[in-house]
């Protein structure tokens, strides 16, 4: 990192935490997720991202050199090569399931039936083997032959494992393996190349879900879930619990952040319109609470990204602890927003990505100046898009950066 660099990574970085510590920089700090964006910017394609690093790598970094926000955000891919031999039934990305130049899709399934709640509670690990890997990934269904995991005992159970299904599957992953550990050396390259090129960034992988997330995401799907709050609560609220206490021993038994890292979390199925108060007070809120704490207390700032509309929640986020963490919002109305967590959680947000996507810059600045009047007052605020902004216009969103950083100074 030359030295011009390494200042700009130092201000940019110092900048980014003063506004987390609700403290008032100089300016008002922009952050930006750029997800497919580098693609259209730069003339490739989607499906790059997953097929040819170097050129992925390239494009990410012209665009993030041109748009010069003070964060560039990065949330690694995995090979495309490594999915389709595990034959992953959970996602369709770029040239596999969905076009070369679209978005990558998740494939919501209901991965565990509500009879299973049983077995995932009382061995979820040879639930896990037997019955939940085999229904993610193709490649692995030979598990699923597998005699219940105690039944094992001493023996091995070689006229399952001898089997050229499950042989197959072994040599398979062996090979994927080592071509999956170096497409984490391509995602390791990135984060440096970016970082020496005076872009701080500091996201660990060690945030998580929310328990009620995690089992709708990827167990039950949104309808089970849904369904489970009125069906068999107790179960549900149960298995919340056991991912809930999995999630906090992995945070204490992990690294301990000796430096100001940020740990992702994303919200999904917590907004207004998804649960009622009275469930979001039991089945959500207090596990999002306890996975928050729980990674403050191992030295990270929770960076929690409230997808869809959280104004009617708002009061409830007093609770998480002041001045350690940071609230991204998506629809919610910043002036209310403002009012409830000023002083308290350092606010992030919230230009929409459609109006990115249609308006003309004079309109995007607008509400980029009502943004910064509003949340930017006295600090604590970070300038960013609602959502992600892989079809925006460039010209939009270089005017968003532009003008924050031109109009969004404190002093």
């Amino acid at each position: 990192m030359d030295n011009t660099s390494a200042q700009l990574y130092q201000e940019r970085k110092q900048r980014f935490i003063d506004a987390v510590q609700l403290k008032v920089p100089d300016r008002v700090p922009t952050s930006i997720h750029l997800s497919y964006f580098p693609a259209r910017f730069t003339g490739i394609t989607y499906r790059d991202a997953y097929y040819d690093f170097p050129k992925w790598k390239e494009a990410y970094l012209k665009t993030a050199l041109w748009l010069q926000p003070d964060r560039c955000e990065y949330f690694p891919t995995q090979s495309g090569r490594v999915m389709e031999a595990l034959d992953v039934k959970t996602t369709a990305w770029p040239g596999h399931g969905v076009g070369i130049n679209s978005s990558h899709q998740f494939v919501e399934n209901e991965h565990m039936k509500q009879e299973e709640y049983d077995l995932f509670l009382s061995d979820q690990s040879d639930f896990n083997i037997r019955c939940l890997l085999p229904r993610f990934y193709g490649l692995l269904r030979p598990l699923s032959g597998l005699p219940p995991l105690t039944s094992i005992g001493n023996f091995l159970p070689f006229d399952t494992v001898s089997t050229p299904e499950f042989t197959n599957m072994l040599r398979k992953m062996a090979d994927i393996a080592h071509e999956a550990m170096q497409w984490q050396e391509h995602v390791r390259d990135m984060v440096v190349a970016l970082n020496e090129n005076g872009f701080p960034l500091s996201s660990a992988g060690i945030g998580g879900g929310v328990p009620y997330d995690m089992i709708s995401d990827f167990l039950r799907g949104m309808k089970g879930a849904m369904l489970d709050m009125y069906r068999c609560p107790d179960k549900l609220l149960a298995a919340i619990e056991k991912i809930s206490l999995q999630t906090e021993n992995r945070i204490a038994a992990g690294p301990k952040a000796s430096e100001f890292t940020t740990a992702f979390i994303a919200l999904h199925r917590g907004a207004d319109g998804f649960m009622s108060l009275k469930q979001f007070e039991r089945f959500y809120w207090p596990y999002l609470v306890k996975l928050v704490n729980a990674l403050v207390e191992a030295g990270y700032t929770p960076e929690v990204f409230f997808e869809g509309d959280y104004t009617g929640r708002l009061e409830y986020l007093k609770e998480l602890p002041k001045g350690k963490v940071i609230a991204r919002f998506d629809r919610s109305d910043m002036a209310k927003v403002k009012e409830v967590l000023g002083g308290h959680i350092c606010i992030m947000g919230n230009v929409p990505s459609s109006l990115l996507q249609t308006a003309d810059t004079a309109t995007v600045i607008n509400y980029c100046r009502r943004l910064i009047d509003i949340a930017g007052r006295d600090g604590g605020f970070i300038m960013n898009t609602g959502s992600v902004i892989d079809e925006v216009k460039p010209e939009n969103l270089k005017a968003m950066i532009d003008f924050t950083h031109d109009y969004g100074r404190y002093r």
